[in-house]
């Protein structure tokens, strides 16, 4: 195993005893690892990126392999099919609940530290890369599709995703998976249009600027 993978093992580790939160101090890695700090920090500047690699092997063994380059399969439907998957992590009924007590326990109703803020951040961006990454696969087949808009349009299918999530754990009425597919389409709708919907006040950029 090469050093840079045992440190990558080390890291989650202590995140699987600790939790998805749990600091990951450059001495405690590397002592965990048998590696040096300054080999630690060779292969892993900041605390940052080492979170960010970690949280991405996570979901990378969560998540199966994606299926968006089927070119036999309508985008929308490859598209759907890729965010069902990531909703579809949460579970559903009781494991949706307690996936969302979860999460309020670990980002929200704790003291907002910087490890508690790094690990948020980490997940945030690879969910935020795994859908960028699906909507440039379909550009690619599809030249209506503005390169340059993509990550503005992964982010509000991200923030749809999160209510859907929430929605998975409250109470419900019967008709909830229709609902739910018909809400995955029309995301997934408006993430491909060739345009795409005006800013406040008619300026361009993205919402979160």
């Amino acid at each position: 195993m090469s050093t840079r993978e045992r440190i990558l093992v080390a890291a989650a580790a202590i995140i699987g005893e600790d939790g998805v939160a749990a600091r990951l101090s450059v001495r405690a890695v590397a002592a965990r690892a048998e590696v040096s700090t300054g080999s630690l920090r060779h292969h892993f500047p900041t605390q940052q990126v080492l979170r960010d690699e970690v949280m991405r092997r996570v979901y990378d063994w969560m998540l199966p392999d994606s299926s968006i380059d089927d070119t036999s399969v309508p985008a929308r439907d490859r598209l759907v099919h890729c965010l069902r998957q990531v909703l579809n992590v949460s579970g559903t009924g009781a494991e949706a609940r307690h996936s969302m007590v979860l999460l309020m326990e670990t980002f929200v109703t704790v003291e907002q530290t910087e490890s508690i803020r790094e690990t948020y951040l980490a997940i945030q961006r690879d969910g935020q890369r795994r859908m960028e990454s699906w909507l440039e696969e379909i550009a690619k087949e599809d030249d209506a599709l503005p390169v340059a808009d993509i990550p503005r349009r992964a982010r509000y299918v991200g923030t749809v995703l999160n209510g859907l999530a929430l929605e998975r754990a409250l109470p419900a009425a019967d008709s909830l998976a229709q609902a739910e597919t018909d809400a995955l389409y029309a995301a997934a709708d408006l993430a491909l249009a060739p345009l795409w919907m005006p800013d406040a006040g008619g300026v361009s950029g993205s919402a979160t600027e």
